[in-house]
C-alpha cells in the first residue's frame, strides 16, 4: 500500500518500540537487520517477512527506537548495497511465539543480544541464521575514496566510536589512496561498524568509506600525533608527525566519477560537526581546490550535551560525571534551555573519550546526547549578567583526576557500569556504613566486597547502570571526616 509508505522521511505513526523496515533484499539475514538497531540498544524481538522484503524490529526501549529513527532519517541505511527504509510501526510490541517460520531469525536475535555479555554466544546463533561469522578480528582496514575534504584522525574516531570503544588508529597513504587501520576493543564492535558504515559517505557525495577486516590482530602504535593514536596510552611521544591539518589529501581524487549516497547520520558525521556540505570549488587564480573552512572543528574540547533533565541536572553534576573521562574546566547550562549544556574538557582527546563513553547514556530518566560543540571555549558571564549559577569554572578544581601525568587513573577509564570502584575508604568505615550511604541516595545495593590486599578499596554493585551514574555524581568526594574523601569510579569488574 503505497499510501502508507513514508513520505519525505516522515513517519505517519507515533513513536513505538517496534520499527517497520522495508525494501530488504532477499538474501539479507536476520543478523544483518539486527545490526541496524544494535548500536542504539538491545533488540528484544525480530520478525522477518522475507517474501515481502520487510521486517519488524522491536527495541528494548522507546528511547532506543527514537534514537535509531533520528539517526537514519537524514541518510538512508543500506543492506547489501540496497537502501532500506525505516519507520515507526503501528504495533507496540511483537508476538512471534506461534510463528513457525521465525525460528532462525529468533535464534539469531537471541545470540546477537547475548554478545552484550559474551562474544562466544554469537557463533551458534549466526550459524543457525546462515550468516557470516564475525571471526575476522577487531582490526578494520578503511579506504576513503573521493577525498575532497580532509579526513582527520579525530573525524574517524568520532564516527567509529558510535559502534564501540576504539583503542588505536593509524592513518597513511598507500597506492595513492587514503587508508587507515582501526582497532576496536571487541571483534563484534568491528563487525557492526563494518556492516553499518561500509559504502557510506562522510560528506555528501564524497569521502566514501570502503571497509574490510585486516589480517592484523593488533596495532602497534609508537607515537600519539595527527597520524597515529593509541587511546589507551597517554604517555607516548609525539614523534615526527605534523600538527598542522594535512589538506593535501583533498587532491588525491580530483574527479568524482560516481554519485555516492549521501550520509548525515550520527554525531560524528558532517552536519552536527558543522562540516561543509557544498561542493569543492576550483580557484580560478591558482587552479587549485578551495576547501571550505571547517567551522565545527573535530579537534576542539567543548562538548554539546543535550536532552538533559532540567529538574535534576546541575553544573556540578556534569563536572563530576564528565570528570571521569578528563579534567573538566568549565560547565554552562543554557539559561533559556535548561536541558542543554556545554562542557569544556582540558583537551580534544578527553572530549572524544567523553563522547565515546557518555553519548547515549541514561541520566535522570533521559537519554543524554553528547557531541562536539561549534564553540571553542565557554565564556564566563560578564559582571552583572544574570546567570543564576548556571555557568561554573572548575579549571583549578582539586577534584581533577588527570592532573598528574603518571596517575593510575589513566589506566582505569571504563564505560559507565553498574559496578563502582571505591577508594580512599577510612579504616573505621564498615560494609554496612557504605551500603547505608549508597542506599540513602536511592541506590539498590546488589553486592559489595572489600579488596583483600587493600581495605581502603572496595567494589559495590548497584541495581542498574543509571543508578551507578547517579551514585557516582552524588558520592564522589563524599566527606568521611578526618580529612578523608571517598573516590568513586566505574569498574570493569562484577561481583
Amino acid at each position: 500500500n503505497e499510501k502508507k509508505k513514508v513520505k519525505g522521511g516522515r513517519s505517519p505513526c507515533s513513536p513505538s518500540r517496534v520499527l517497520h523496515i522495508r525494501q530488504i533484499p532477499n538474501d539479507v539475514t536476520g543478523a544483518e537487520v539486527m545490526s541496524l538497531g544494535l548500536p542504539f540498544g538491545k533488540v528484544t524481538n525480530l520478525l522477518m517477512l522475507k517474501g515481502k522484503g520487510q521486517a519488524f524490529l522491536e527495541m528494548a526501549s522507546i528511547e532506543a527506537a527514537i534514537s535509531m529513527v533520528n539517526y537514519y532519517t537524514p541518510g538512508t541505511p543500506h543492506l547489501h548495497n540496497q537502501p532500506v527504509y525505516i519507520q515507526y510501526s503501528n504495533y507496540r510490541e511483537l508476538r512471534t511465539d506461534n510463528l513457525h517460520n521465525q525460528a532462525r531469525p529468533q535464534a539469531a536475535m537471541q545470540g546477537v543480544n547475548a554478545v552484550q555479555h559474551t562474544s562466544l554466544a554469537i557463533t551458534s546463533a549466526l550459524a543457525a541464521e546462515g550468516g557470516l561469522l564475525p571471526s575476522q578480528g577487531s582490526v578494520l582496514r578503511i579506504v576513503v575514496e573521493n577525498v575532497f575534504y580532509p579526513v582527520t584522525l579525530e573525524v574517524l574516531y568520532q564516527i567509529f566510536s558510535k559502534f564501540g570503544y576504539v583503542l588505536k588508529i593509524v592513518m597513511f597513504n598507500k597506492n595513492n589512496q587514503f587508508q587507515a587501520l582501526l582497532q576496536y576493543s571487541d571483534a563484534m564492535n568491528a563487525y557492526y561498524a563494518k556492516m553499518s558504515l561500509d559504502g557510506q559517505s562522510i560528506y555528501t557525495g564524497c569521502c566514501t568509506l570502503r571497509i574490510d577486516f585486516s589480517k592484523l590482530t593488533s596495532l602497534k602504535i609508537k607515537y600519539n600525533n595527527d597520524k597515529s593514536r593509541d587511546f589507551t596510552r597517554t604517555d607516548l611521544p609525539f614523534g615526527d608527525g605534523q600538527r598542522t591539518l594535512d589538506t593535501s589529501l583533498a587532491a588525491v581524487f580530483a574527479t568524482q566519477n560516481t554519485i555516492f549516497p549521501s550520509y548525515a547520520g550520527p554525531a560524528g558525521f558532517a552536519p552536527p560537526l558543522g562540516f561543509p556540505q557544498g561542493p569543492v570549488t576550483p580557484s580560478a587564480a591558482s587552479g587549485e581546490m578551495t576547501i571550505p573552512a571547517v567551522t565545527g572543528i573535530p579537534g576542539n574540547s567543548v562538548l554539546l550535551v543535550s536532552n538533559l533533565n532540567p529538574e535534576a541536572i546541575t553544573p556540578y553534576g556534569l563536572f563530576i560525571l564528565f570528570g571521569v573521562y578528563g579534567d573538566v574546566h568549565r560547565v554552562k547550562i543554557m539559561f533559556k534551555k535548561r536541558g542543554i549544556a556545554l562542557v569544556q574538557m582540558a583537551d580534544a582527546s578527553q572530549a572524544q573519550l567523553a563522547i565515546s563513553h557518555l553519548n547515549g547514556q541514561r541520566l535522570y530518566g533521559r537519554i543524554m546526547h553528547t557531541t562536539l560543540s561549534k564553540y571553542q571555549t565557554i565564556q564566563l558571564p560578564r559582571e552583572g549578567q544574570e546567570d543564576k549559577g548556571l555557568t561554573k569554572d572548575y579549571s583549578n578544581s582539586p577534584l581533577h583526576r588527570f592532573k598528574n601525568p603518571c596517575s593510575k587513573n589513566f589506566q582505569n577509564i571504563f564505560p559507565p557500569s553498574a559496578t563502582l570502584h571505591l577508594s580512599n575508604i577510612p579504616p573505621s568505615v564498615t560494609v554496612d556504613d557504605l551500603k547505608n550511604l549508597f542506599a540513602s541516595k536511592g541506590s539498590t545495593v546488589r553486592g559489595f566486597k572489600f579488596f583483600q590486599k587493600d581495605c581502603k578499596m572496595a567494589l559495590i554493585q548497584l541495581g542498574s547502570v543509571e543508578e551507578a551514574v547517579h551514585a557516582l555524581i552524588e558520592l564522589h568526594n563524599h566527606d568521611f571526616g578526618e580529612n578523608r574523601h571517598l573516590r568513586v569510579s566505574f569498574s570493569k569488574s562484577t561481583i
